[in-house]
């Protein structure tokens, strides 16, 4: 049957790009498209929900969805995903994503695409259509995997604190709170910010016993990670990490962080994924591996 092309419906396409994600996942540290966990955050968030729309282009071909392009954070921006024997689509889902993907800003049209640095011919595509690569924005993808020669590094807390995860501790309040701090909110958490982690941990594939967090000594929680876990392809994926401004500096979160991950490790995973270069993370002992770069365009 030929390909064809539509627009993405949530409800009948969601899973059928997550089984796109899942079959094309390379590991090792470069994979052409999405992590298939970013694809569940995205839908499990109330942020990014609202962000995206019904004007993401799919190309199925009898039944199967064999590309997409689709946004994250709004109009404006577009990402790639498509098999490797059909990236013959990479112009068609160029212009669907230039045609109902760009946005107006101060009265001009703009487009943001982003290309993994690898992807000589996606690329060599947004260069040819008149897009400049930007050395801001980048999105770094660093793994880590622990062996003999990269031996696990060991964890350790301050007096007066501890580990827990989400399967011991579930209180929502506190997992709200150390999330709305943690990322430099001002005040207390709004009151519906419950439901929102309560959709959060409604995905699939989210794990409350590998999600960590660490408690002081009057119960706050001090410092979050989330993981997901995919074990079709063995490998987690942490999102998000966060240290609430009252217990920063006491290397909580790394604590948090190697905890989630050496149980990730002990469920099967071979690698885990984090789509950032921050310290903390190569402190721990993961690995840069590929950036993805935003290309830009003004009509």
């Amino acid at each position: 049957m030929a390909v064809t092309k539509r627009f993405y419906n949530r409800q009948n396409d969601y899973e059928k790009v997550f089984e796109l994600l899942i079959q094309t996942y390379q590991p090792g540290g470069k994979f052409s498209n999405w992590h298939p966990s970013r694809w569940e955050y995205m839908h499990f968030h109330t942020y990014y929900q609202d962000k995206l729309t019904g004007k993401s282009g799919v190309w199925e071909e009898n039944g199967k969805i064999v590309a997409i392009v689709h946004n994250e954070l709004g109009d404006g921006m577009a990402y790639f995903t498509v098999y490797p024997e059909y990236s013959y689509l990479k112009p068609a889902m160029l212009k669907h994503a230039e045609e109902y993907l760009a946005k107006i800003d101060n009265g001009k049209k703009m487009l943001r695409v982003y290309g993994n640095d690898f992807d000589v011919e996606l690329n060599q595509l947004f260069q040819s259509h008149g897009y400049g690569r930007q050395e801001v924005n980048l999105q770094h993808h660093t793994i880590c995997f622990f062996n003999m020669e990269n031996p696990f590094p060991a964890i350790t807390l301050p007096e007066g604190y501890k580990i827990v995860s989400l399967e011991d501790n579930n209180d929502l309040i506190q997992v709200d709170r150390v999330q709305w701090r943690g990322f430099n909110h001002e005040g207390e958490p709004p009151e519906d910010g419950v439901e929102a982690r309560k959709l959060m941990q409604s995905a699939p594939n989210f794990r409350k016993d590998l999600t960590i967090v660490t408690q002081a000594s009057d119960g706050r929680f001090a410092s979050y990670v989330g993981m997901w876990l995919c074990l079709e392809k063995k490998v987690g994926y942490v999102e998000p990490v966060c240290t609430d401004p009252d217990f920063r500096k006491l290397g909580l979160g790394k604590a948090a962080l190697l905890e989630s991950v050496r149980r990730c490790i002990e469920q099967g995973a071979e690698e885990v994924i984090v789509e950032s270069s921050l310290p903390i993370y190569l402190s721990a002992g993961f690995i840069p591996k590929f950036v993805r770069y935003a290309w830009d365009k003004e009509f």
